[in-house]
C-alpha cells in the first residue's frame, strides 16, 4: 500500500460513514507517520481502521469496502473495519498518539512503539516479518517495546511470552543485518 491508497481508503470510509474522525491501527498506519517507508512495510494491501466517534459503524466500511468487495476488486487494496478491541495497545496508548490531517478528515495513528505492541500479541508470521523490519531499520527500541508491553493487562495476556517473542524478533532483526 502507499499513501495515496491510505488517503483513498479514508476518503471512501468517511463517504460510507459519513464520519471525519477515524484511528488507524493496522501496520498501514506507518505512511502516516513516517517519511520514506521501506517497502518491506508496505506489503499489505488493507488498512485497519475505525471510525473514532463511532466504532460501530465499522461494519459498515468492512461491507462496502472491505476484503473481497468491489472495491478491493477494482483498486486491489482495501479497508478492514475494525473495533478498538481488535489492536491490543498499552491502556495509554492516545497519549501518544499523532493526528495527520487530510483536508477534512482526521487519521489518529498510535506512536510507532504502540503499534508494534499489537503486532507483537498477534504473533503472526506476518507480524514477525513486520517487527523484524522496523529493529532492521532502527524504527523502534527494544527497551520502549517491553516497557509498553509491560503495561498491558497480565490477566488477560502472557506479558512474558509476549517479551520474548518481541526479544526473538530484535535478536533476528540483528543477525540479518550483521554480514
Amino acid at each position: 500500500m502507499q499513501l495515496p491508497e491510505v488517503e483513498h481508503v479514508l476518503r471512501a470510509a468517511a463517504d460510507i460513514t459519513k464520519e471525519k474522525s477515524f484511528v488507524l491501527v493496522g501496520s498501514q498506519a506507518i505512511l502516516l507517520m513516517v517519511e520514506n517507508v521501506p517497502p518491506e512495510l508496505l506489503v499489505s494491501t488493507e488498512l485497519d481502521l475505525y471510525p473514532a466517534m463511532h466504532p460501530e459503524k465499522s461494519d459498515m466500511i468492512d461491507g462496502a469496502i472491505g476484503a473481497l468487495s468491489t472495491f478491493h476488486d477494482t483498486h486491489g487494496f482495501h479497508a478492514d473495519g475494525v473495533s478498538p478491541e481488535t489492536a491490543v495497545m498499552p491502556p495509554d496508548w492516545q497519549d501518544r498518539q499523532t493526528l495527520h490531517y487530510l483536508g477534512e478528515l482526521t487519521a489518529i495513528c498510535p506512536e510507532l512503539h504502540d503499534l508494534a505492541v499489537s503486532k507483537c500479541v498477534a504473533g503472526r508470521d506476518k507480524d514477525a516479518q513486520y517487527i523484524r523490519a522496523l529493529f532492521t531499520h532502527d524504527m523502534i527500541d527494544l527497551k520502549t517495546l517491553i516497557e509498553r508491553i509491560a503495561t498491558l493487562d497480565a490477566a488477560r495476556y502472557p506479558i512474558a511470552h509476549v517479551i520474548a517473542w518481541a526479544e526473538r524478533r530484535a535478536r533476528e532483526a540483528q543477525k540479518g543485518a550483521t554480514p
